[in-house]
């Protein structure tokens, strides 16, 4: 019997775990730099001027460039779907780290099947650790937690 026979194919390994919390913590600073640009042009776009300046290991490349395709192509119906769950809030006034985080974190639960929602909305929250404010996580949690919510009852 080799090592992944039986093996559930939705289950990653730890490097393989490993390797797509270091591609969305590169996804987050990819779309910082395109908002703070401007956000002109894609997110892919930048995902290439990123790497003709910085060395981002080519196995998380694969992961990073599906994030911002997905964020490029359903950009507009994620911030619908993540503004709906802001109470008294918008979207324009989150920070650019919140908003980034909360957009690859619906990506993720809207788009990525094979990404367990509970995976997707915890990763969200440890980026929110690493990267925003002291209330950040838990503002994270909630408008994802909402999301997962809403579309779990819709099924």
């Amino acid at each position: 019997m080799s090592l992944t026979e039986g093996r559930d194919p939705k289950r990653l390994d730890r490097r393989e775990r490993i390797d797509r919390s270091r591609a969305r913590a590169w996804a987050l600073q990819i779309h910082y730099r395109w908002e703070s640009s401007g956000g002109e042009g894609s997110l892919r776009d930048t995902l290439v001027d990123t790497t003709g300046t910085r060395n981002i290991a080519p196995r998380r490349l694969p992961y990073i460039r599906r994030l911002a395709t997905l964020l490029d192509e359903h950009g507009d119906e994620i911030d619908r779907l993540l503004a709906a769950r802001l109470d008294n809030w918008s979207l324009d006034r989150l920070s650019r780290i919140d908003r980034a985080v909360l957009r690859i974190g619906a990506a993720e639960l809207l788009y990525q099947e094979e990404i367990p929602p509970k995976v997707a909305i915890q990763e969200a929250i440890h980026l929110a650790e690493a990267y925003g404010g002291d209330e950040s996580p838990r503002f994270v949690n909630g408008v994802l937690d909402a999301l997962y919510k809403e579309l779990a009852g819709r099924t």
